[in-house]
């Protein structure tokens, strides 16, 4: 399959305002390290310690790591990135562009990433949440994701503070 030109989100406005005629979103694996700096920038806009292009270089040349991104109209609009284990997988994270976030458009980036890794043969998997992110919980629930534990710190927030992280889990098989 022939992979879209990127193009950066500050043009979401513009997709939106074009939304009826846009062509629908899709999700498609992604493992080419040339996006790292497209990732990087779009990590940057929902976390108070982004990744830098280079963690996402190293990640989407790993063999354990499974990515997936989110398409349209040859924008990339989010992405999932996954590290596998024997039968378990953790979710190291999920991003959508600001401008299509509440959409509806991480639950179908999140149901192909998981039919992917179950047909990978990941029985179960993991991930932590910041136990204030109130739209990733309800994500996550939908897909099956139970509170299995918490980190008390865990994450940095923008103000400096800390906020806790809740480890989930939901079984594929």
């Amino acid at each position: 399959m022939s992979r879209p030109a990127t193009t950066f989100w500050p043009f979401d406005w513009w997709l939106s305002w074009w939304d009826a005629f846009l062509p629908e979103p899709y999700v498609a694996s992604l493992t080419d390290a040339g996006e790292a700096r497209t990732l990087a920038r779009l990590h940057a806009t929902a976390f108070a310690r982004p990744w830098d292009r280079h963690e996402f270089e190293r990640l989407l040349c790993e063999r354990s790591s499974h990515a997936h991104a989110l398409w349209r109209a040859g924008t990339l609009q989010g992405f999932v990135l996954s590290r596998k284990a024997a039968d378990e997988a953790e979710i190291l994270t999920v991003v959508l562009a600001p401008g299509v976030r509440g959409g509806g458009l991480s639950h179908k980036l999140l149901r192909a990433h998981l039919a992917h890794l179950a047909q990978a043969g990941v029985a179960h998997v993991h991930l932590e949440v910041d136990e204030g992110n109130a739209p990733a919980l309800k994500l996550y629930a939908r897909h099956g994701f139970e509170q299995v534990g918490a980190r008390t710190g865990y994450y940095l927030k923008a103000d400096g503070s800390r906020a806790t992280a809740l480890t989930m889990r939901a079984d594929l098989a």
